[in-house]
């Protein structure tokens, strides 16, 4: 198993590695079959970014972006995870909403911008609701077939105890198809920044993505590349923090990073300490033996009442 500084290593040698193809390719202006003449090079696509960094222009942008797809990504968060589950959870949802589902799902979101524009006041509104729809549908077949898949002996075992119908769904059906759930939303969040860009590309005035266009118009393309970056590193930025929210909320399952398991932590108390060497539970008095004795007297007990029989 590789220790982690080994892994980040690794990491950061293909990255330098990428970048360094990109500086060659386009410093030597190489054009065979894919054609590198027009790149801008890694050096003036990073000056171009730190000019940037310094103009309220550039934070307006990813502002605005960043509203938007927070918006749109909780909203279809909400309604995804409720939709996926009374769908899952009840025939009557089932049989009006996936019907419904089923028809819109396969349309790309980014193909509602026509809708998107004749049904909302402002092109805000309108990119907003086609962040809601691309991370919506992925949410809700996520969560649907997660709930879906909770073994039924664990709401029986509840329903056993006493519980009612919300203790279930509160205590059972949500944590167990949790892990499904937030796979849809790592891939919701993905979808989401694809068509918001796109949505600014087409109809919208600020963002990161109707600068990068304007930028390709006027023929920048230093800045066409600063535009692509600073979207690749907002959407590592929203994916790490829907990831960390994921492992806060799953914390009680294994640890599959690298396919450790959870550490168990050992008794602290120097005779929790010797016993657990000897395979004995803390307290246990005269180790191996004094078990095999314990398990020994039962027996002896029962010869001795059938002898009386």
């Amino acid at each position: 198993m590789s220790a982690p500084w080994t892994r980040r290593a690794r990491r950061a040698a293909a990255v330098l590695a990428a970048l360094a193809g990109w500086q060659l390719l386009a410093e030597f202006r190489v054009n065979l079959w894919l054609r590198f003449g027009q790149f801008p090079t890694v050096t003036e696509t990073a000056g171009e970014f730190v000019r940037r960094l310094g103009t309220a222009t550039y934070w307006q942008d990813v502002i605005d972006s960043l509203t938007r797809i927070v918006s749109g990504f909780a909203l279809a968060a909400v309604l995804g995870v409720a939709v996926g589950t009374a769908v899952a959870r009840s025939p009557l949802a089932s049989d009006l909403l996936d019907p419904l589902l089923e028809v819109l799902r396969p349309i790309p979101a980014i193909a509602l911008v026509p809708v998107a524009i004749l049904l909302f006041p402002s092109n805000e509104q309108g990119i907003v609701f086609i962040t809601f729809a691309a991370a919506f549908f992925p949410v809700t077949v996520s969560t649907r077939h997660a709930v879906r898949a909770v073994p039924p002996v664990w709401e029986e075992a509840v329903l056993t105890m006493g519980g009612g119908r919300w203790r279930v769904l509160r205590s059972v059906v949500l944590p167990g198809a949790l892990p499904g759930i937030l796979g849809g939303l790592s891939v919701g969040i993905g979808v989401s920044w694809i068509c918001v860009i796109s949505a600014e590309m087409i109809s919208g005035e600020y963002g990161v993505g109707y600068r990068t266009w304007q930028d390709y118009t006027v023929v920048d393309y230093p800045g066409v590349f600063v535009g692509m970056a600073t979207i690749g590193l907002l959407g590592r930025l929203t994916a790490t923090v829907v990831e960390l929210t994921g492992r806060r909320l799953v914390r009680w399952l294994p640890d599959r990073e690298g396919g450790r398991a959870p550490k168990r932590r050992l008794p602290r108390t120097e005779e929790g300490r010797a016993t657990a060497e000897r395979g004995v539970a803390p307290g246990a008095e005269g180790g191996p033996e004094a078990s095999a004795a314990g398990q020994e007297r039962p027996r002896a007990g029962l010869a001795t009442l059938g002898g009386r029989t």
